[in-house]
């Protein structure tokens, strides 16, 4: 291997930089980092998850974090490549907590970002493979696998109280769940839905996954090869059901939260749920609320809202279009979930106009899927030897603050590409835009989680003028049967859907906690990079997400299926290690 050029030049790197790793010598280490130069840690050097960018700042971390970090046993992982002016490859180490995997990317002999990853701790790995269970009963326990586990489900939450709370039985709970079953953490999740995986069944019948299914996976149990490219909600929602009985996750469902206070002098949660209609006290240590990446329903206070004799709801409540054939339908919003609901609408035969708000990023399914997933998650990449672990990685391993520079020209040659596509729809007067610089969907996700909608056929209906569109003049108010526009137009409706979006996640803790811990958290996601809905200042990690908060024991969980994926491993891991006494100090921001 190290014949190769390109190999010999990261080896000798990596050999650079753990000699000066284990000198300890932090400045020698930050200089062989280019002046441009970004370090992305998931717990193993910072025990959080924290973006150094510059020498200065990589340098101060490894002052603060190398005496009680021990990082040793560098290696590289298979061959380098060449890609866009960069010589990089897969690494490996180990540090006194556990084992780590990581890539690295130079330029011009020195390194432009480094991806450290904590993966596993030492002494508490996950029984797999030749360390898995035997199933059989024991000398010492002599009941069946089945009767362990009906012991264990039925003392936990009475006679045993979980470690940790997970609040939310969605694709982030069940699989954050799975987790910590793997890693011996007691662990009970709570639902209000009766059954796992309501939350999606529960919704418009039209719904599927807008991401595809390589994308998709769940911790340890990625979907069959048969699998749907866009997993329609009922699917996804048994899948989700089956997933928590094979993976004996413990989880209450037709259980809803009441009430949750933090006791400092006992470092313990006092959480007050109802099971069924019985109250239930629990106890853990930590809470985790997985409760989606969004919060509470954003609903608009709209003048003469009290006065509208028909229907009118939040997206979140609108179960599907059946209802209202030859009704006259309004829908307020123009991202994914208004796109979803007007069509559905449309193809039960309503008459349906589209309000659009603000201007919305749009992006037909197919070039997504070609130009944005395809490098990573696809037929393609599966078969060019990408596994999902190896992706998120991948993913992971690009600097937020980076990210723009490289979405900026794939969004470039989306748009044009699809010029004709892009021409009908503002024919129609829709309101496009690409992000404010250009950077495209997944920069607008991180950074607000709105104001996109992925082409799944709407679109085309828009152009046609099936959904008529008004976007060029502000909702002024609601009469007894009608939605008035500011230009003095009046649309006549029998359903208005408010597509409003929804609120910070915490929000939720506003309402289980208090405000005064939400406000002492601040908000949920967001990077602070001065855009839109996105205040500054730069954080260079989504904030509160996946890590400690300002209230000691509260953490929140959530994101698409992709993000949830691969970072409940790392919650699992900070959950792990406090569970087991460990010595965890997150690197402090300034």
């Amino acid at each position: 291997m190290l014949n190769d050029p390109d190999s010999a030049t990261l080896d000798a790197w990596l050999t650079e930089f753990a000699a000066a790793l284990e000198r300890g010598a932090a400045a020698a280490c930050a200089a062989l980092f280019a002046p441009e130069c970004y370090w992305r840690d998931l717990l193993a050097f910072t025990w959080t998850l924290r973006t150094l960018e510059g020498q200065a700042d990589i340098q101060a971390m490894l002052q603060a974090q190398l005496p009680s970090t021990a990082p040793r046993a560098w290696r590289l992982e298979g061959p380098a490549k060449r890609a866009r002016g960069t010589v990089e490859g897969w690494i490996s180490f180990e540090t006194g907590a556990g084992h780590g995997r990581g890539y690295v990317r130079l330029r011009e002999g020195r390194c432009w970002t480094l991806l450290t990853a904590l993966r596993s701790l030492h002494g508490h790995e996950e029984r797999e493979g030749p360390t898995r269970e035997l199933g059989t009963p024991s000398a010492t326990d002599r009941r069946s696998w089945l009767e362990r586990r009906q012991a264990t489900a039925a003392s936990l939450g009475h006679d045993t109280q979980p470690y940790c709370l997970i609040i939310g039985g969605g694709q982030g709970g069940l699989g954050l769940g799975a987790r910590l079953k793997r890693l011996g953490v007691p662990t009970l999740i709570v639902d209000a839905h009766p059954r796992p995986g309501d939350n999606w069944r529960s919704r418009y019948k039209s719904l599927c996954l807008h991401d595809p299914v390589w994308y998709d996976h769940m911790p340890y149990l990625p979907f069959p090869a048969h699998w749907p490219v866009f997993t329609p909600k009922d699917k996804l929602g048994d899948w989700l059901e089956m997933y928590a009985r094979i993976m004996e996750l413990d989880c209450w469902n037709g259980t809803r939260c009441q009430s949750a206070s933090y006791d400092d002098a006992a470092a313990r949660w006092t959480v007050q749920v109802d099971r069924d209609g019985q109250p239930i006290t629990l106890h853990p240590a930590h809470l985790v609320l997985a409760t989606g990446m969004s919060g509470v329903p954003n609903l608009p206070s709209v003048p003469g809202m009290d006065r509208f004799r028909g229907e009118q709801h939040h997206s979140s409540r609108h179960k599907g279009g059946a209802a209202y054939a030859g009704k006259r339908c309004v829908v307020i919003g123009s991202n994914n979930s208004a796109h979803d609901i007007c069509a559905d609408l449309h193809e039960h035969g309503a008459d349906v106009t589209m309000l659009q708000r603000s201007s919305t990023l749009v992006v037909r399914s197919e070039t997504l899927m070609r130009l944005g997933f395809g490098p990573l998650y696809s037929e393609e990449a599966a078969a060019a030897g990408f596994t999902t672990d190896m992706a998120d990685l991948l993913a992971a391993s690009i600097p937020y603050r980076v990210l723009p520079s490289l979405q900026a020209p794939i969004y470039r040659q989306i748009e044009a590409e699809d010029r004709t596509f892009y021409d009908g729809l503002r024919a129609r007067g829709f309101k496009l835009d690409f992000g404010e610089d250009g950077s495209g969907l997944s920069l607008k996700y991180l950074r607000r989680g709105s104001g996109y909608y992925i082409d799944v056929g709407a679109s085309a209906l828009i152009i046609d003028g099936a959904i008529r569109l008004r976007s060029d003049s502000p909702v002024a108010g609601i009469t007894e049967d009608a939605v008035l526009l500011e230009d003095g137009t009046r649309l006549p409706a029998d359903l208005i859907v408010y597509a409003t979006g929804y609120g910070s996640m915490t929000g939720w803790a506003e309402r289980l906690i208090s405000k005064e811990v939400a406000d002492r958290v601040g908000p949920c996601w967001g990077l602070g990079s001065g855009t839109t809905r996105d205040p500054g200042p730069w954080e260079g990690e989504l904030r509160n997400m996946w890590v400690p908060t300002a209230q000691p024991g509260l953490w929140f969980h959530g994101g698409n299926l992709a993000q949830s994926r691969h970072y409940s491993r790392y919650v699992a891991l900070q959950l792990k290690a406090r569970f087991e006494g460990l010595t965890v100090a997150p690197y402090p921001r300034t």
